[in-house]
């Protein structure tokens, strides 16, 4: 009985167990419920949660002195350097200097950013981890300006592997100095150079290299209005200081010749047009004055701008450059051909001079000629008369009639050969005021064969 009682208390209070369990019925909000995720689905485990208790941070930075190198008192760390130029800016000659925009990439170990992952995959991070960490101090040698693009953040990257490899890129552009010789301006090739080294670090503690050397720098998509690139290439060598000590020094050359055929429009055309134009006054009548004078100082004042204006974008240099010497002997060349109608002018005014004396003289010398055989003929017929008188009257023998023909058969020569002297030096002083001067003829040949002798010789040694 007892058990009975037992059992019948024990059905009871299962059966009330399970009323209480029922579910309660939901009021119809209008909404559909999402069905509960299966367990297909599993979510990504969110790394970056705080969770809470003590936090256990990948990186353990508090836990080190980043402050010091890694593999402090050891060996030299090797550090790798990657250098791809994305541009050339600028390359000026007058303040000796180009702008280049690279990305600039480190690679080194450091054990002490290891961390554990079953993936093995790198954490990439921002700059501001870069302030927390050990990074090597390379600078650039040489340099004027330079800074880190940081539109529309700072353009830093940092990439920590699992066993402690790091990548460290940043995007820069730099002004640095080179040092042009301009002797064969604007026919030249100029060799530039970018300078890396480490600031502090001795080549005791930090061993710069290139890491990918020629093959990163990817300067095939670069193009630059005045110059074309020639030749692009890495070395490196140790760099001494008297203070500190041996550093390794990274060099990216680079090689460059300047397109000239910008300077052949500007300044070799109209320099050799000058000159041709300065030859037109050969062809000029020498009588002339205001044309061949107006046309030789138009010439000479515009090789005087050109001078002006290619020296105002050059660096004042103190050796003569390859564009001033065509400049200033195209110049003399200019300013001979003013000289030249100023020689043609003086001889003419001293040769007008002479014929103007001349003719005077001759026309003198024709008076008094005409008005001697105006007498003589006069005296002659007088004489003749007096002669047939006397003839007449007195019987005069056969040598003092002979004498008498003869002394009047001269003065009748002398006088025509006097008059037709003059006439014949008249006409060839006329003839020789109308015709060229003998200067001018041989200028038209000399100047051009000179000029071009000496482009011969310009373009043979410069070019």
């Amino acid at each position: 009985m007892p058990y009975f009682t037992k059992l019948i208390l024990f059905l009871f209070c299962l059966m009330v167990l399970v009323a209480s369990r029922k579910p309660k019925r939901r009021k119809w909000t209008g909404q559909l419920e999402m069905p509960t995720p299966s367990h297909l689905y599993k979510k990504n485990l969110d790394m970056t949660k705080i969770r809470k208790g003590k936090p256990q941070p990948l990186l353990r930075v508090e836990d080190h002195d980043f402050t010091m190198r890694p593999a402090f008192g050891g060996p030299a760390i090797p550090v790798g350097v990657d250098v791809q130029v994305e541009s050339l800016d600028s390359i000026s000659e007058v303040d000796m200097d180009f702008t280049m925009t690279l990305y600039l990439r480190h690679y080194w170990k450091d054990e002490r950013l290891s961390f554990s992952s079953t993936s093995n995959k790198s954490m990439t991070f921002d700059g501001r981890l870069v302030k927390k960490i050990w990074v090597p101090d390379v600078f650039f040698v040489h340099s004027k300006r330079s800074f880190t693009h940081d539109t529309t953040t700072d353009n830093i990257m940092l990439r920590v592997f699992p066993d402690g490899h790091v990548l460290y890129s940043m995007r820069i552009t730099v002004t640095a100095m080179c040092n042009m010789d301009s002797s064969h301006f604007p026919l030249y090739s100029q060799t530039c150079s970018l300078e890396l080294e480490s600031y502090a670090h001795r080549d005791e503690d930090l061993m710069l290299c290139w890491k990918h050397g020629d093959e990163s720098l990817k300067t095939d998509k670069i193009s630059l209005s005045q110059f074309l690139i020639q030749k692009f290439h890495t070395t490196s060598r140790l760099a001494f200081y008297s203070s500190t000590g041996w550093y390794n020094r990274l060099y990216i050359n680079f090689t460059l010749r300047r397109h000239i055929f910008f300077f052949l429009l500007q300044t070799y055309f109209p320099a050799t047009l000058m000159v041709m134009l300065s030859w037109v006054s050969f062809w000029i009548d020498r009588r002339a004055v205001p044309a061949r004078v107006s046309l030789g100082i138009t010439t000479v004042l515009t090789m005087s701008t050109i001078i002006t204006g290619v020296n105002a974008s050059m660096p004042r240099v103190s050796y003569v450059k390859a564009v001033d010497v065509y400049l200033w002997v195209s110049f003399v060349f200019v300013f001979l051909s003013v000289l030249e109608y100023a020689a043609v002018n003086y001889l003419t005014t001293v040769q007008e001079r002479k014929e103007r004396k001349l003719r005077e003289k001759f026309l003198c010398t024709c008076g008094m000629l005409h008005s001697r055989t105006m007498m003589l003929d006069g005296s002659y017929e007088s004489e003749a008369n007096s002669l047939a008188g006397y003839l007449r009257s007195h019987v005069l023998t056969e040598e003092e009639r002979q004498d008498k023909i003869m002394v009047h058969l001269t003065l009748s020569n002398e006088s025509n050969s006097s008059r037709k002297k003059g006439l014949l030096k008249g006409q060839m002083g006329l003839r020789i005021f109308q015709n060229t001067h003998a200067i001018d003829k041989y200028s038209r040949l000399i100047f051009p064969a000179s000029y071009i002798f000496f482009n011969l010789i310009y373009w043979s040694v410069f070019s």
